[in-house]
């Protein structure tokens, strides 16, 4: 047996003792009740999308390596990143940007790579030299087996920019732009699904007031012409956090032109953009702050969604939360690699309370980015040269990945707080579905750092007899999976949950995650 397998099992045994001697001295009792017999909105499986932007070492040296490199490659794309995205079924990647997109001219990133131009990037620094363009980024989704998400460049191109850009994607006539693509290797057009029109186009898109930007979106939603049988969604520049506002005015004025609404926001543990804090030097404080920016995401798409509902009460519209996560101080050895930071369990406990949230909301919120795959912010994988990790954040998404196209399920939580000094957040957070084979799956958070305790989830309508699960916790709040310790956060068989009568007994470890499937 491998070190490293032995290792994992004595972890899980040591964690799961540990779990149980808490539960008899540990925190009150918990009763949750999901309604399996109250069906409510299908959870799209763009809920679990991923977003990757010209920076740092996000696309170079993460995704990207080129074909002649020495590090295993599958025509220039990393072996083992293309494994494990593939792994957790990624269903939508948004590219170029982030900021970068309003800069980015695509005929940049087209011909031979070696008479392709190199261009500053103004909004990260350095420089690109465009090895990875229109054509490395469709055939990579396409390799993954994930939906295209497009951001138009509204702050420095133009219409007729926008609509060349997908004519070249999508065309399959004579046309010169379908030719030139050919030309350039790709004889059938790809699927484009999703274009942003901008990106915060209230900041680094062009800081432009709401009312303008609805008329610029209006110009360019009008020249976006898709394939027959192929519609592409498109999806206004929205809000910076709760500036409802800005939703307002959209809706107002381009509603009906208007397929899907963004919004972004970031979890700062500190609440300072100057200085954020570390991602793996950190105190219970930032513990608590970082958890209670995951739930403020509840109260946003709330809000948003009224003022939608104003205009839009059938719910035609998404709100995509095309950017989220957590944001931290960069890594302060990452050198070039910018907004390069590690990635704890405090990141995967925010990162499932953030998903159970947009399962809630799946009557509205469609699509979500999480804030980057790969080396950039809350990312789902860490590279350095040859090698790889597995982030906490990446095993959050293997582990509900059982909810992608699932049914949601109303679900009632009655759990006495956690609290840390003045601050207080529920201590158990959670969220079920029903996928399409019938099966049901329950997700529970224990917030608390400390304290173990009993769940008692009653479940009322149909469900099966058979009970499985999984946790993901580790020994600190800071456990990280570094590239000589990948293992130290990973998710471990849940045994220490009985059904009976219709209700389901667990033990939830401290600072845990545990995905119940009921079959």
């Amino acid at each position: 047996m491998k070190a490293s397998v032995r290792a994992r099992i004595r972890r899980a045994i040591a964690l799961l003792m540990a779990a149980s001697a808490t539960c008899v001295h540990g925190s009150p009792a918990v009763d949750i009740t999901v309604h399996a017999d109250r069906p409510g909105a299908v959870i799209h499986p763009e809920i679990y999308g991923q977003f990757a932007e010209q920076l740092g070492h996000g696309i170079y040296g993460g995704i990207w390596v080129g074909e002649h490199s020495s590090i295993p490659n599958i025509k220039g794309y990393r072996k083992d990143v293309v494994e494990a995205l593939k792994a957790i079924k990624v269903p939508v990647i948004r590219w170029p940007g982030g900021c970068f997109a309003d800069q980015y001219d695509w005929r940049d990133g087209i011909g031979p790579r070696n008479q392709r131009p190199v261009r500053m990037n103004g909004s990260w620094g350095g420089e690109d030299d465009n090895q990875f363009g229109t054509h490395e980024f469709m055939d990579f989704a396409e390799l993954i087996g994930a939906k295209t998400y497009v951001s138009i460049n509204v702050g420095t191109g133009s219409p007729r920019d926008m609509s060349q850009w997908i004519e070249y994607i999508t065309a399959d006539g004579h046309s010169s732009l379908a030719q030139q693509r050919r030309a350039n290797g790709r004889d059938k057009p790809w699927k484009l699904d999703y274009v942003g029109i901008g990106n915060e186009m209230w900041g680094c898109g062009g800081s432009m007031r709401p009312q303008f930007y609805a008329d610029v979106y209006s110009q360019y939603a009008t020249f976006v012409h898709a394939p027959p049988n192929a519609p592409i969604t498109r999806i206004a520049s929205g809000a910076n956090a709760g500036d409802v506002h800005w939703t307002d005015t959209l809706m107002a004025a381009a509603g009906s032109q208007i397929d899907a609404i963004s919004l972004h926001n970031y979890s700062i543990p500190t609440g300072d953009w100057k200085h954020k804090g570390s991602a793996t030097q950190f105190g219970e404080d930032q513990w608590i702050s970082t958890l209670q920016g995951a739930l403020g995401m509840d109260d946003l798409i709330t809000r948003h969604s009224q003022v939608m509902d104003k205009y839009d009460p059938k719910k035609r519209v998404a709100l995509d939360v095309d950017e989220w996560g957590n944001w931290t101080d960069q890594d302060p050895d990452a050198g070039d690699a910018v907004l390069y930071q590690q990635n704890s369990l405090r990141d995967a406990l925010s990162a499932a309370i953030t998903l159970d949230i947009f399962q809630t909301h799946a009557d509205r919120v469609r699509m979500a980015n999480i804030a980057q795959m790969v080396n950039v912010l809350q990312a789902m994988i860490l590279t350095d040269k040859s090698k790889m990790v597995l982030t906490p954040t990446y095993y959050v998404f293997d582990m509900y990945k059982v909810f992608q196209g699932a049914t949601n399920l109303p679900i009632e939580v009655e759990a006495p707080p956690y609290h840390y000094g003045n601050a207080k957040v529920p201590g158990i957070h959670a969220a079920a579905g029903r996928d399409v084979a019938g099966v049901l799956h329950v997700a529970l958070v224990n917030l608390d750092p400390h304290h173990a305790t009993t769940v008692h989830i009653h479940l009322v309508g149909p469900h099966g007899a058979n009970l499985q699960g999984k946790m993901l916790t580790a020994p600190a709040i800071t456990s990280v999976n570094t590239f000589s310790r990948p293992h130290e956060v990973e998710p471990v068989p849940f045994d220490h949950a009985v059904l009976k009568d219709g209700v389901i007994a667990a033990d939830l470890s401290p600072k845990s995650i545990v995905v119940l499937e009921i079959h």
